[in-house]
């Protein structure tokens, strides 16, 4: 919690005087498999935690969910071969949220426009319910000239 208020104040101060930076974030490739979906949202802990948001914290926890689902949802439903999907972190301290980006390289499979409802036997279908619990708003945009963009904007108030 002291990394995050220190962070805050040196934001803050760079703002008064004119040196703002833009907000931290981070970004990495993973191949688009299980194994990288798992370094993917293991990474992103790490980042959370040198944010000042340690891994037991809810917003912690929010985060790895949300970037397991859409890093897990990118391998199974938007792998293209030879292709590896892409991660992006950024944090807004002004409005206590992370963005979580995860891109792939199908184009042509689109996210519902809210999450589908699930049969509680079912063994899967619940991702993107849980996406929409821990987020404030999340949707996907088309990348050009292939590919899609899912993100979530996930709250990190304080913890």
């Amino acid at each position: 919690m002291a990394a995050a208020a220190t962070a805050a104040a040196t934001e803050a101060a760079a703002a008064l005087d004119g040196t703002a930076h833009e907000p931290p974030s981070w970004s990495g490739q993973f191949a688009s498999s299980p194994r990288g979906a798992q370094l993917a949202r293991r990474l992103a802990v790490r980042r959370m935690e040198e944010w000042g948001h340690p891994p037991e914290s809810d917003a912690s926890c929010a985060v790895a969910l949300v970037v397991g689902e859409l890093a897990a949802n990118a391998v199974r439903h938007g792998r293209a071969p030879g292709r590896d999907f892409r991660l992006r972190l950024a944090l807004d301290a002004a409005s206590d949220l992370v963005r979580v980006e995860v891109t792939d390289a199908a184009s042509e499979k689109r996210l519902p426009p809210a999450p589908p409802t699930s049969c509680p036997e079912g063994e899967s279908g619940r991702g993107l319910l849980l996406v929409d619990a821990l987020s404030l708003r999340w949707g996907s945009t088309p990348r050009h000239p292939v590919g899609k963009t899912v993100w979530a904007e996930v709250p990190v108030g304080a913890t």
